[in-house]
């Protein structure tokens, strides 16, 4: 079985549909729950190198100190925004998925069709009710 991991936050519902989507292809991914156990400093620059993406991208705003932090300043470097990600992991955006396939920021959830090793192996439909793959487990026209 291919090897998956997901940076997951089990609050979220992108994150529970993600995770929710590679299961349905029948992978058992490792699942870090960021939050309690946030990745190093070294292990965010690897996953933001991987996915090809700035620093800046990979934080989140909603829901976060990104307001009382101020990091919409433009003049804070990769290293500022790393530490406020290290000292809040609220702030690192989710859910990041690593297949041998490829590392992504899976938003939309769908999004971890791309990288997934294995095709889906039945329906899916997201919590908010909107089909993302048929009975045949093909994606539907949109997702």
């Amino acid at each position: 079985m291919a090897e998956i991991t997901i940076y997951h936050n089990p609050q979220c519902g992108t994150s529970r549909n993600t995770l929710a989507l590679i299961r349905n292809s029948g992978a058992e991914p490792e699942v870090i729950e960021y939050v309690q156990t946030p990745p190093s400093r070294e292990t965010l620059r690897q996953l933001i190198s991987a996915m090809g993406i700035p620093v800046r991208e990979l934080i989140r705003e909603k829901g976060t100190p990104y307001a009382e932090l101020q990091l919409d300043n433009p003049a804070l470097t990769d290293e500022q925004l790393l530490d406020a990600m290290g000292a809040h992991p609220i702030l690192i955006n989710r859910p990041i998925v690593v297949t041998p396939l490829g590392t992504r920021l899976c938003r939309p959830s769908e999004t971890v069709l791309d990288i997934l090793p294995a095709p889906q192996r039945g329906a899916f439909t997201k919590e908010d009710g909107e089909p993302v793959i048929n009975a045949k487990g093909e994606r539907v026209a949109g997702a």
